[in-house]
């Protein structure tokens, strides 16, 4: 059995980022806790705001987890940022995942107008 949300490919996408960011930071120094913790949780924030909104009976609750979901993936563009300047992440690989949250986003807008 599988709820709704996991068949939606704004849902799959952001679980993915999740993912792969927590595997990435896994190799952060122990200094860095503070962007480990932070990127971790925004990416994390996407996908289960995703879900939660799913479960939602009125448009205007889905909209509002929709909106936070969308503020999760903004938020990981500066902590990304900041994790390529302290070179803890490639420059390419920065660029790639604000392109994928860029997507997301562009998703999310796309479910809040439906």
């Amino acid at each position: 059995m599988s709820f709704m949300f996991e068949n939606l490919e704004v849902y799959k996408k952001a679980i993915a980022v999740a993912d792969e960011l927590s595997t990435i930071t896994e190799s952060f120094p122990k200094g860095s806790y503070y962007l480990t913790d932070q990127l971790n949780r925004a990416a994390l924030s996407i996908a289960t705001n995703i879900a939660e909104g799913n479960g939602k009976y009125h448009k205007a609750d889905r909209v509002n987890y929709f909106r936070i979901a969308r503020g999760s993936a903004f938020e990981c563009v500066p902590i990304l940022e900041l994790c390529k300047r302290k070179k803890l992440i490639k420059e390419d690989d920065a660029k790639a995942f604000k392109k994928r949250l860029d997507e997301i986003c562009k998703m999310l807008s796309g479910l809040m107008n439906f």
